[in-house]
């Protein structure tokens, strides 16, 4: 018997869209509540033409970045740009226990959504607003991702390596990991007060600040000490070694496969100690001027040098596992193949939940972040067709006839 899911019965108006929205969205569907995803036709969801597609697949519904993030959701097709679409989509937060939107402040007022109105409509709404840098201050309406926000909050002033330009990280961070789990905290609190006093309430997650938090140590330095910390590559002020180190390439029937690192860490001298001993004790390691982790900070690059040639003829994940046993703290640095064809710990653990898509096929998405042993989440269905479930949220949650729905798309409400 399938167990009950702990927001069974919470019902979510998702007007999102992108990344943190949508995957807050994500989130609550994983647990149970039935989330009504608002989408239009006049400017179709980014994130629905990002590649990577389905392989020989095109067209709005085989982006695996889309269908990842809005697994389990109902999909409709609202043009709120019209006074009728407007009224449908007050209906639909009549309906809601929570509405959700990243859009951006102009949009929220153009289309009267503030909390304020949203009372109005419905006195119990828990409504969450997810602007980027916030309701009000001087900034509140620049736009932009998280590819913005992460050299604004001061990620990317941290990023890289030592005399060379701010790299960044690669990808949308806060989108994908901070801003989404902080609102979904937000969302648990309202919902926890909602339930005591019968009262909702307004929940505002500004992205920049969400952003900011993690960043608390370098805030920090620079409070008690004065102290502006910048790029150190993979390297920490209070470890030594902290890098990753290439280890033997591998081949599989001849193909290349992917290039071998093995990322290794000392924080204390029995860490080192071990490593040493794993190594052989070369006469290098065991040179004075290694011997503490003042000694081998100010003799990092040698230091360095001496694991990489070591590492060069090691199987990476052969010496992970020894390095491990030793209390050595090691990892691959593994490729997104790796983490779904190779890692037996991912497996075991059943992270990945592979759905099938009526149009995109059998693809692997994010499991459920957590696990509550007794209303454990699951993936429960894939991400909506653009529009597929217009008719159904139409007939069956908004409580409209067929002519009511026909007269609504002839009036390019529902598009």
């Amino acid at each position: 018997m399938t167990s009950k899911l702990p927001l069974e019965g919470v019902k979510v108006a998702d007007f999102s869209w992108f990344g943190a929205g949508p995957i807050c969205g994500r989130l609550l569907a994983d647990y149970g509540s039935t989330v009504v995803r608002v989408e239009t036709e006049t400017r179709v969801d980014s994130l629905r033409v990002v590649a990577p597609f389905a392989k020989g697949k095109t067209g709005y519904n085989v982006s695996g970045y889309f269908n990842n993030y809005n697994a389990g959701k109902l999909g409709i097709l609202l043009n709120c740009n019209t006074e009728d679409g407007l009224r449908i989509a007050r209906r639909l937060i009549e309906w809601a226990d929570i509405f959700l939107t990243n859009i951006t402040p102009r949009v929220v007022e153009r289309w009267a959504m503030t909390y304020e109105n949203l009372v109005k409509i419905n006195p119990r709404i828990i409504a969450v607003y997810q602007p980027m840098q916030g309701f009000d201050g001087p900034h509140r309406d620049f736009l932009g991702f998280g590819a913005v926000l992460t050299p604004i909050t001061g990620y990317n002033h941290l990023s890289g390596f030592p005399g060379r330009p701010p790299m960044g990280l690669g990808t949308n961070y806060p989108d994908y990991v901070i801003n989404p789990g902080h609102t979904f905290v937000a969302i648990m609190a309202a919902l926890h007060y909602r339930n005591r006093t019968g009262k909702g309430q307004r929940v505002e997650c500004a992205q920049v600040e969400s952003s900011c938090a993690p960043l608390a140590p370098a805030i920090f330095d620079y409070t008690a000490n004065g102290r502006v910390q910048g790029p150190q590559g993979n390297n920490l002020s209070y470890a030594a070694p902290h890098n990753a180190f290439k280890c033997k390439p591998v081949s599989d029937g001849g193909r290349p496969m992917d290039e071998r690192w093995i990322a290794i860490a000392c924080f204390s001298e029995e860490e080192w100690q071990a490593l040493v001993e794993v190594m052989g004790k070369p006469d290098w390691a065991l040179d004075a001027k290694f011997a503490t982790l003042k000694g081998r900070k100010e003799n990092e690059a040698e230091l360095e040098a001496g694991i990489s040639a070591w590492t060069g003829d090691k199987d990476a994940y052969e010496l992970m596992e020894d390095l491990q046993r030793r209390g050595v703290p090691a990892g691959v640095v593994q490729s997104a193949r790796e983490i779904l064809d190779v890692d037996e710990h991912m497996k075991a653990r059943g992270y990945y939940a592979y759905v099938e898509h009526p149009e995109a096929g059998v693809h692997a998405h994010d499991g459920p972040p957590f696990v509550l042993s007794k209303t454990p989440g699951r993936v429960r269905s894939p991400a909506p067709l653009l529009g597929e479930h217009t008719e159904y949220v139409c007939k069956e949650i908004l409580g409209l006839d067929d002519e009511g729905i026909a007269e609504l798309m002839v009036a390019g409400a529902l598009a």
